[in-house]
């Protein structure tokens, strides 16, 4: 008798586990879809919000649509989406996780080197498009403020050091 309830046991047991298992699956599967969407939109939510800076003058250390630079460009709109980032275009450059040009997409950010006499990164911008081979992204100059750009300009192609993934 001790047998029969034992078997019957292991055979409820091992029933549950597989439904278990099955449903679990699912809710991962969901999970992952939540919150891919979840960053698309965060991404997608940065992006717009840095278009509504274009036109602001260039201001050194600025973060407001007084003036910004572009470090404060960048550092603003992720701030807005709960995304902390470094103040400074050179210490942004090794958050994320870097990925080639080809792969970048809205919401990434694009490091340069402009100064021929610097080593490091001295400038970021932030891709609002990439699509078909063509990338544009916004940024703060020094003589025309927060502008739209392309990866095409031979300025930008030659002043180019890496993309990066923050979200």
């Amino acid at each position: 008798m001790k047998r029969l309830y034992l078997l019957a046991l292991i055979s409820i047991v091992l029933a549950s586990c597989g439904s278990s298992r099955t449903t679990s699956e699912e809710k991962i599967h969901k999970t992952e879809k939540v919150s891919y969407k979840k960053f698309e939109a965060k991404r997608s939510n940065i992006v717009n919000y840095a278009k509504t800076f274009e036109g602001t003058r260039y201001k050194f250390g600025g973060t407001s649509k007084n003036g910004m630079d572009c470090s404060g460009l960048v550092f603003t709109v992720f701030n807005k989406e709960n995304v902390a980032l470094p103040r400074i275009s050179r210490d942004m450059a090794k958050k994320g996780k870097r990925i080639s040009l080809s792969q970048s997409s809205e919401g990434d950010l694009v490091f340069f080197r402009t100064s021929k006499n610097r080593t490091s990164i001295n400038h970021v911008g932030l891709v609002i498009k990439s699509q078909r081979g063509e990338i544009l992204f916004i940024h703060s100059t020094t003589t025309k403020g927060v502008i739209i750009s392309s990866m095409e300009e031979n300025y930008w192609k030659k002043a180019f050091v890496e993309v990066r993934r923050v979200i």
